[in-house]
């Protein structure tokens, strides 16, 4: 080994003077045997061995031999400080060239060293992560050192600025893509891919693989300030992108243009927000894969895709249906009650198709587009019904029945499910489901009231009064009744409302046409009384039929009272109450009323009539009801 007094060069000066210059290719001592083995001593001395093997040097080439770029790096710097900086010492101006040139060779080898353990960065079978940290800080010390030269009056040396950062980041940019122009991950997937999707499913492996890689090795190796977990996620981004807009620029069928989109804003994002990636990854900032003037046209061509697919199955669902009558087959039965899947498939499928749009657009709004046929086919289905009803076959009845199930469904996904339809489209469905609901009702119940037609036009007689009559009617009702069953258990239920609804307003309209003369206090209590007991037990069947319109008592407990009261104040009063609670109420309908009093006078009924006329100047809509429109007075 060496004496330390050999480890320096003597160069001479012009002026004479001699120095010791440390000789660039001997280095350092070598760190490794100070900082493990604690110098021995001999009483009280150091151990001259030891102290020998402390001294122990190790040449610039030694050390970049084995790596050691850091050291290497620190080495360079000083003796460039002896030669051109603060530090500079003057030797021969030969001398000066000749470890100039030296220097700027070792600069070189250092350069390539760093450069070739960068490339090595993501392959971590074939580097150490303490070569690349060693790599790294030598890279940093050299961006300090370049900055350094840019603040001094000196001339720097040529190899200044080395630009080492902007290096570093042209090695990992290459290294992106390479890694993603030939990746080394395939894409295994148990359905056969287009090439296109093999393309980007194995670039989309790799960047997860590697950026897996950077986060869990490589980030250790980097000082936080320099953010290399996103230098390295914008790195694959870019390039990412770039590969994704190549393939977009070519045309794509309908199944790779999906693909495109899914990857865009689907997979690739589901990939960034991992919980491995997502806390050392900000995906705000790096945008979309793609910009929009490259999605609109892919989105176009997969809407209009979604749009076709989506209107051919609801008319192939509502074609099966009507083959399906048009063979006098019945509809299903379940529970006593006919059914139909028609709606339940549309929903489903609607729904699905909606939901999966909206993920592959990565716009929910967008995604409600591919239901703007829905109206023009709800108007379809509509008009099927409407044939059934205009044919009145035998199996007619039961598919009405089973359509009032599909209108149900449909009204609920309409109105609960507002992300799955444009407004326009759910308010005008809705209205068209409205006017199928009527139609069917009005269908199935139109034979229950010709069949109380004898009974109804008895109300409002003097038979009437002796009650037999509307107890036949709540008989004859009672039997009616039975045939509105066979819809499902809320369809039912409804038809029941309508019913009790029509009942009521059959009741009212009769009761009005003013056959029955009240001619006295005597005649009107007994009116009072039989309208009051009609009402209740009216409730009571209907009620007990699954109504819920128990409203509807109040309306013929309130026209009882009228009957019954002799104070024209009073009726003022019944009749303002009734007109606040029922603003339908017209100044007919109350004439119709008070005639049947004939106790009173013209004026007494104008009176009446002008307090209902005020009363609904007044009034609110708000909270109310309607119920006398349905009842038509002459």
């Amino acid at each position: 080994m060496r004496d330390r007094s050999e480890s320096a060069e003597t160069i001479s000066t012009a002026t004479g003077k001699w120095f010791k210059f440390p000789k660039l290719w001997k280095g350092h001592r070598a760190p490794a045997t100070a900082l493990n083995n604690p110098p021995s001593t001999t009483d009280g001395r150091r151990s001259p061995k030891k102290e020998e093997k402390q001294e122990e040097i190790l040449s610039f080439e030694q050390r970049l031999e084995g790596k050691q770029f850091f050291e290497c790096s620190q080495l360079l710097i000083e003796v460039e400080e002896r030669l051109f900086g603060e530090k500079k010492q003057d030797p021969t101006p030969k001398e000066h060239e000749e470890h100039t040139a030296k220097l700027a060779e070792n600069y070189r080898q250092l350069e390539a060293g760093v450069l070739k353990t960068l490339e090595l960065s993501l392959s971590p079978e074939e580097l150490k992560m303490e070569v690349l940290l060693s790599a790294v800080k030598a890279m940093v010390l050299e961006a300090e050192q370049d900055k350094r030269w840019t603040q001094r009056t000196e001339a720097s040396p040529v190899w200044r600025p080395g630009g080492w950062r902007m290096l570093h980041d042209e090695a990992l940019r290459n290294i992106v893509e390479w890694h993603m122009d030939s990746p080394s991950t395939p894409a295994n997937s148990p359905v056969k891919l287009s090439s296109v999707q093999e393309d980007i499913t194995s670039m989309a492996r790799q960047l997860k693989v590697d950026l897996l890689l950077v986060v869990n090795a490589v980030k250790d190796c980097y000082p936080p300030e320099m953010d290399i977990c996103n230098f390295y996620a914008r790195l694959y981004h870019q390039t990412f992108s770039a590969r994704l807009r190549k393939i977009a620029d070519f045309g794509l069928d309908d199944r790779d243009c999906t693909s495109v989109l899914q990857w865009v804003n689907d997979y690739y994002p589901g990939i960034l927000q991992k919980p491995e990636l997502a806390p050392h990854i900000n995906v705000a900032e790096m945008g979309k894969l793609l910009p929009e003037e490259v999605l609109e046209p892919l989105e176009e061509q997969y809407l209009n895709k979604q749009q076709d697919e989506l209107t051919s199955f609801i008319q192939r669902v509502l074609e099966e249906a009507k083959e399906k009558w048009s063979k006098g087959e019945e509809p299903t039965s379940e529970d006593g009650c006919f059914v139909s899947t028609v709606a339940y498939d549309i929903i489903q499928c609607i729904h699905g198709m909606v939901t999966t749009t909206g993920k592959v657009v990565g716009d929910r709004h967008k995604a409600q587009g591919i239901t703007a046929n829905v109206k023009d086919l709800m108007y379809s289905f509509k008009n099927f019904q409407n044939e059934i009803i205009k044919q009145n076959k035998v199996n007619s009845r039961s598919f009405v029945k089973a359509k009032l199930l599909c209108v149900d469904q449909f009204s609920e996904v309409l109105q609960k499910q507002n992300m799955l339809f444009t407004d326009d489209v759910r308010q005008e469905c809705l209205i068209i489901l409205g006017d199928m609901r009527r139609a069917a009702h009005e269908y199935l119940l139109k034979p229950v009231h010709e069949a109380l037609k004898p009974q109804y036009r008895k109300i409002g007689t003097l038979d009437w009064l002796n009650r037999r009559v509307f107890e036949n009617l709540l008989v004859d009702l009672q039997q009616e009744l039975q045939v509105l069953q066979g819809s499902s258990a809320t369809s039912h239920q409804k038809l029941i409302d309508q019913m009790h609804q029509e009942v009521t307003a059959e009741y009212v309209k009769r009761l009005l046409k003013g056959e029955l003369k009240l001619k006295d206090k005597a005649l009107q209590l007994k009116a009072c009384e039989v309208v009051t007991d009609d009402a209740e037990s009216l409730t009571r069947l209907f009620v007990a039929m699954g109504s819920k319109e128990d409203w509807l008592k109040e309306i013929l407990t309130k026209i009882a009272d009228v009957l019954k009261l002799q104070d024209v104040p009073a009726i003022q009063m019944q009749v303002a109450s009734l007109g606040t609670e029922f603003p339908d109420l017209s100044v007919r309908h109350v004439s119709a009323l008070l005639k049947l009093k004939t106790s009173l006078s013209r004026s007494e009924r104008r009176k009446v009539k002008d307090t209902l006329t005020v009363t609904l100047s007044e009034s609110s809509s708000e909270h109310t009801r309607t119920f006398f429109s349905s009842v038509p007075v002459k």
